[in-house]
């Protein structure tokens, strides 16, 4: 049989004969006909492409739903599609959880395949709520604050994030993000050519008029390199500030809240001014008092003061006595800096915080389990030696995770299915593959290990970075993964890593893992006037690093501490306070818990060159990827094992349809649907059966043409059962309209006799008065009054009387309720809304709208209800009101069916209708469209100005109310 043309094979694993050249060729070809996603087996790799290819619109996302593999190019949203399906249990899985695992170097494209496989998964959902929109915008939001340029990558991610998306019954219901290794020492330097975080660039640009007391970007000390092209980047900064709001609004931040996180921003930047002279006495000082120091105070909400003797001495307790001792003024500048890197930490720890409460499920029941699929997007392996830089205990940190990835991917892909194989008397020819557990336990180890090592030396109050490397040396001399430096007088050594060998600077090592701030500046900022200052620093730190609130949102103002806060002569606190090492291990350990307790599905991202160009391929540099990432082993796996290993149990459970139900699960009814199937080159175990990918699309051809035929056989049963009962029931209405017809005939013969009678006994009836004597009449139905607020059908708005000054009043005298609701006394929609009654009733959507929405919908400046808006009416009413009017024209009305408005207007064809939803912060939605409003007033205004996301036009004039 010919070889398929160079490129044309979608799946590697099907390749008869595979080696380095023609998997690197292969590769090559694709990546050159714009073909960046190829597989093996279930796995995908992706090559950065550095260019928008059109691959993602809504056509393709549509394309890639609900589909076989082997039926459709390869695509990150295939990828998000089997996890899907495999959470819900079609394809011959037992419903479960699921984890896709995105890998590789840094700049290969992790992050945004994160962002489109939340994408997809949305999509595939088909939810109808604001929450999948909330969920979309939580990636870019947290970019904002934890991504920035490096030289490796334009929008590297400078900490690994875990998001766990919650699904029931196939819908979204929640979502909940794990963070770690923030490198928060980015805030205060960053390598030559490399950035901050984007978002101190953002709030420049946001905020020009010198909000915050900000200046010119390149007077702030901590942009390392100085803000080089700003402001070339100025519109584009711009625009990706207003996104960042619009986002934060999306997902429910308020804007106080917003303001109190770019004061804490800010407040950072001139932190980094602060700076020290030497007095007389060798003790050192501010330079200026009323310089950075007081600005930054006054956005922390705290005494400049205080701040100022924190930085500058500490006062500690010796044998009953207060002693103070000043800091030099190496030692000033480093308190300075750990205070800015723990109060940008915190507040990052807070956003993760408010982000999980915003979006944790809502009215579920509290011991209701949900599925999820959780996707990893962690830093990618890095090397900054290569490209000018240093290499420092981040790179370390995060070097040391994908490590730990690698192992849990040979974990699953090699040893464990070779075990499996074993176990199950399966005829298996093993694999051989790079085991790099033995490096983990160089880095992981106990009492010695890399951090091991680290934790002790830094308990040490002489110990130095130098000392470090030499326990290092003395520990690690002959282990083949640790390489001594030649250098003796330079505090650094190498590591032969899974990706290459690295080269480390031990250079502030025992600082970044002791992590601690000067004593007292906690205690300062826990008084702080700021809310949100104070809530960040009076939560605790969990054993991963993470800040733990549990509801500290007290809004009581702390008394403010006139004297410096002693430090206590023990250092108990200090022993029981967990590195930045011991955390990160922590969080690798759960991290491969959560893992280990879900189905894994790969993706490897690969950078084909350094220079971030398009359509670019460094042949030597990709084929290291692939090599050293295992995947010519993989495939091989991938091409000669088995994929799919159900237990007899959940094999005959989803197939025994094909042959009987009656089967019960055992090795010889397993084989016997496989052999009906007419399947060759599966196997059975003792408790398993081992199939390969065909094995598991063949099967699901086959339960999809029983399941149409079952289908079919149902149609035509329902229809003749229908038509049956349609019959008896359209001869027994026949029977009753004839039966009533007779009795009306009836009672209308007995009534004109009856009045026949009494006219007869009037006429002889001398003394009674003729006109007081009338004939009987057919009573009527009495007219009940309407139960709904219609503005549009009562034909007048729902106007306050004369004496009325309050909206509330207006809708106590409506209601007949005691409350009153103002402009300060209002509240966001409430998350319990069953108080208000069974919502899709009028009832109930009256209730909500005079409890909470009043305000929204009134004219301010006339105290009567707003132009547009027609209150509780149906959607044909509303229509029947937009009919034969200019195309734009439009109404909001209260929606019946739910707790919220619509947004009705004519198009040019036909009435379109558009569902508002009213976030927890109060602010409003188009569903479907990516703008958050302050109000109803000023989406109006703004579509009047702007189309909708679909194209269509602007809204022109309201149906107004005749009053």
């Amino acid at each position: 049989m010919d070889r398929p043309p160079l490129g044309d094979v979608q799946d590697l694993a099907t390749l008869a004969k595979l080696d380095e050249t023609i998997l690197l060729d292969e590769i090559k070809e694709r990546y050159q006909q714009n073909k960046i996603y190829t597989y093996v087996g279930d796995i995908l790799i992706a090559v950065n492409p550095f260019k928008d290819l059109g691959i993602y619109t809504k056509e393709f996302s549509t394309r890639y739903q609900h589909i076989k593999q082997s039926t459709h190019p390869p695509h990150i949203f295939a990828v998000a599609d089997a996890a899907y399906q495999a959470l819900m249990g079609n394809g011959g899985r037992p419903p479960g959880n699921q984890c896709v695992l995105i890998s590789g170097e840094s700049g290969a494209g992790k992050t945004e395949s994160t962002k489109l496989i939340i994408k997809q998964l949305v999509e595939l959902c088909q939810g109808k709520t604001q929450l999948e929109q909330q969920i979309l915008q939580v990636n870019p939001l947290l970019e904002a604050f934890g991504n920035a340029q490096t030289n490796l990558n334009d929008n590297s991610s400078r900490f690994g994030k875990y998001i766990q998306l919650k699904f029931n019954d196939g819908h979204v219901a929640g979502a909940k993000i794990s963070e770690y290794l923030l490198e928060k020492s980015r805030v205060v330097r960053q390598n030559p050519g490399e950035e901050s975080f984007h978002i101190f660039y953002y709030l420049f640009a946001g905020h020009t008029d010198g909000t915050f007391g900000l200046g010119d970007p390149d007077t702030y000390r901590y942009f390392s390199n100085g803000a080089r092209d700003f402001k070339k980047r100025l519109n584009s900064l711009q625009k990706q500030y207003d996104d960042l709001v619009n986002a934060m609004d999306l997902v429910g931040f308020t804007d106080e809240e917003q303001m109190d996180m770019f004061a804490v921003i800010a407040s950072v930047l001139h932190l980094g001014n602060v700076s020290f002279k030497v007095n007389e006495d060798d003790s050192v000082s501010v330079t200026d008092s009323n310089g950075p120091v007081k600005t930054a105070a006054k956005l922390l909400g705290i005494d400049a003061a205080e701040i100022e003797a924190c930085l500058t001495c500490m006062v500690t307790v010796t044998k009953g006595e207060y002693v103070k001792r000043n800091y030099n003024k190496g030692q000033a500048e480093d308190a300075r800096d750990a205070m800015a890197k723990a109060v940008y930490g915190r507040l990052f720890g807070w956003i993760v915080n408010k982000v999980n409460c915003l979006l944790v499920p809502e009215n579920q029941d509290p011991d209701a389990k949900f599925n999820e699929i959780g996707i990893l997007d962690i830093f990618g392996f890095e090397d900054f030696v290569k490209d000018g830089g240093k290499n420092s205990f981040e790179q370390a940190c995060i070097n040391l995770a994908n490590e730990q990835l690698q192992f849990f991917f040979n974990q699953h892909i090699f040893k464990m299915e070779q075990e499996e194989y074993q176990r199950e008397g399966v005829d298996w020819k093993e694999i051989k593959f790079v085991d790099n557990k033995p490096l983990l336990d160089m880095f992981l180890g106990k009492p010695i290990g890399i951090l091991s090592l680290l934790d002790e030396e830094s308990l040490f109050p002489k110990g130095t970075d130098q000392s470090y490397v030499d326990k290092l040396t003395k520990a690690f001399t002959g282990n083949q993964y640790f390489v001594k430096s030649q250098q003796t007088n330079q505090a650094i050594f190498s590591i032969n890593h899974y990706a290459g060998k690295v080269t480390y600077a031990a250079e502030k090592w025992l600082e970044k893992n002791r992590d601690t701030l000067p004593p007292g500046i906690t205690e300062v900022l826990q008084s702080s006037e700021n809310r949100l200052v104070k809530t960040i620093f009076r939560g605790q730190l969990t054993r991963t690093g993470s800040l733990a609130l549990q509801g500290r949102m007290s809004t009581s103002k702390g008394t403010k501490r006139r004297n410096l806060m002693p430090v206590s002569s023990g250092n108990d606190a200090a022993k029981r306070k967990l590195t930045v090492g011991g955390q990160f291990k922590n969080s690798l350990a759960i991290l491969m818990e959560r893992m280990t307790a879900s189905t894994p599905i790969f993706v490897r991202c690969l950078k084909p060159n350094h220079k971030k160009q398009p359509g670019v391929l460094d042949t030597k540099y990709v084929l290291a990827q692939l090599l050293y990432t295992g995947m010519l082993e993989t495939i091989e796996i991938r091409r000669k094992g088995f994929a799919v290993r159900p237990t007899f149990g959940e094999f005959v459970e989803k197939y025994k349809v094909l042959v009987d139900l009656k089967l019960t699960p055992s090795a010889q009814n397993c084989s016997k649907i496989l052999t009906t199937a007419r399947l060759q080159g599966w196997y059975v175990g003792y408790t398993k059966v081992f199939l390969k990918y065909r094995h598991v699309e063949q099967l699901t051809e086959l339960l999809e043409k029983v399941g149409k035929s079952a289908i079919c056989i149902q149609k035509y049963t329902k229809g003749y059962l229908a038509r049956k009962r349609y019959r008896r029931r359209q001869e027994k209405a026949r029977k009753e309209r004839e039966a009533v017809e007779a009795m009306l005939r009836q009672a209308a013969q007995l009534n004109a006799e009856a009045s026949t009678r009494l006219h007869t006994l009037t006429e002889h009836d001398k003394t009674k008065p003729k006109d007081q004597v009338k004939p009987a009449k057919t009573p009527s139905a009495p007219d009940f009054p309407a139960d709904g607020i219609s503005v549009a059908s009562s034909g007048r708005y729902l106007e306050p009387k004369k004496t009325t000054t309050s909206i509330g009043t207006q809708m106590e005298e409506e209601s007949g309720s005691d409350s009153e609701i103002l402009e300060d006394d209002y509240q966001p929609v409430s998350s319990n809304l069953k108080k208000f009654g069974r919502e899709g009733t009028k009832t109930a959507a009256i209730n909500w709208f005079k409890e909470t929405q009043t305000y929204n919908v009134v004219d301010k400046n006339e105290n009567k209800f707003s132009e547009w808006f027609h209150g509780i009416i149906s959607r044909r009413e509303s229509e029947k009101l937009l009919k034969d009017r200019i195309v734009g024209c439009f109404l909001l009305r209260v929606s019946e069916s739910r707790f919220g408005y619509t947004l009705s207007f004519k198009a040019e064809s036909r009435c379109r209708h558009y569902m508002i939803d009213q976030l927890k912060n109060g602010k409003f939605i188009i569903v479907g469209e990516p703008k958050v409003h302050r109000s109803l007033h000023d989406m109006v205004s703004y579509h009047r100005k702007g189309k909708f996301k679909n194209g269509a036009h602007f809204l022109t004039v309201p149906v107004l109310v005749v009053r």
